[in-house]
């Protein structure tokens, strides 16, 4: 049962990733093909609340840090019944994000060829209404892992001419498999926005400009934008205020993700009206508080963060996960949150909007 004690009007928000690729997002993508985000949002400061109960369980298992993919389903278990008297007494919530790599390598593409304000040949309608969502799925089926691979690459190419050269040459040889496309409205706007393309690769504007920008379309930082909007929902449904956001320390994108965290606070309680029948961008509770950078052996609610994440990437990968500590994992079914960036995603956002559905 929940501590009523702990009944706080203010959130502490613990942040951890795993599956970190940066910008070489396919480099090992057989053994991980997805880049995950994962949120634990606690009552209060979990260095003062239960620092003690963690050190005991340190002592269990004999560790100086409670890493999951340490301790494997073998020691974990011997800490279950304490993890879950922790998650009842605290309430706590964790909040799941995916990102899978060779998904948003090729929505990088769709978003900059079939943007219709730079590609001449795309009709308005084809990428500024629902429309859009069809068509991504369409233009899936002319990918393959190759294929979006070279996309990646030329996307993260700083070499201006080298790239428009190259997607030139791409563009021309998903054409050739243009038959696979299920529509002929779809084949029609596809054949020619990648014709267009092929011919104007420089009016594209498709390859990153330098290493700034490179980190900043790395599945890193799009998966913190749902980290963000994640905490902002929070903070408006439940009426409270984020007193910390928490982030694992590593160098290569902690000051992309501070930035991102500016940008999204100067824009807190703004919503950005899109075209017609197309979701609103809101920013409507956005945290205005600087996030708090540590290492993951200095704050025992990294650990625990951790823990959660790693249960929760075992039982989306079809793993094996120790019966005791499923019920970590069912404590969230009716309390986090999930979100991910993949086509099954896209079929998802297409069949709500049709009121189908897809819980």
């Amino acid at each position: 049962m929940k501590d009523e004690s702990l009944v706080t009007t203010s959130m502490y928000h613990y942040v951890d990733e795993s599956g970190h690729s940066g910008s070489k997002i396919f480099k090992d993508i057989k053994n991980q093909p997805n880049l995950y985000y994962g949120v634990l949002t606690a009552p209060g400061d979990l260095d003062e609340l239960i620092t003690e109960e963690v050190i005991a369980m340190r002592k269990v298992v004999d560790t100086d840090r409670l890493h999951a993919n340490q301790l494997g389903n073998g020691r974990l278990v011997l800490l279950a019944d304490r993890l879950m008297a922790i998650q009842n007494r605290l309430g706590l919530v964790f909040d799941f994000y995916v990102v899978k790599k060779r998904a948003h390598a090729e929505f990088c593409f769709f978003d900059q060829v079939f943007d219709s304000g730079m590609n001449e040949a795309v009709p308005y309608y084809a990428y500024w209404t629902p429309y859009r969502y069809t068509l991504l799925l369409e233009v899936h089926l002319l990918f393959n892992a190759t294929s979006a691979e070279r996309a990646w690459n030329i996307r993260v190419d700083t070499d201006e001419k080298r790239a428009a050269q190259d997607l030139s040459l791409l563009c021309r040889d998903l054409l050739k498999g243009i038959g696979r496309i299920r529509t002929a409205v779809a084949r029609r706007i596809i054949r020619r926005a990648l014709t267009w393309a092929a011919k104007n690769p420089e009016e594209i504007s498709y390859n990153a400009s330098d290493e700034d920008q490179i980190k900043q379309i790395a599945p890193n930082i799009i998966g913190f934008q749902f980290v963000m909007h994640g905490i902002a929902r929070r903070i408006v449904e439940e009426g409270k205020k984020s007193e910390a956001i928490i982030v694992d320390r590593q160098n290569e994108f902690n000051k992309a993700q501070q930035t991102l965290a500016e940008f999204y606070a100067s824009a807190a309680g703004i919503d950005f009206d899109g075209p017609p029948d197309m979701p609103m961008v809101s920013f409507e509770g956005m945290p205005d508080i600087p996030l708090d950078f540590r290492p993951g052996d200095t704050c025992v609610g990294l650990e625990l963060v951790d823990i959660y994440l790693w249960i929760f990437k075992r039982l989306f990968e079809r793993k094996t996960l120790a019966d005791e500590l499923r019920p970590l994992f069912e404590a969230q079914i009716d309390r986090g949150s999930y979100d991910e960036i993949s086509h099954e995603g896209i079929m998802n956002r297409i069949l709500k909007m049709r009121g189908v559905n897809v819980e």
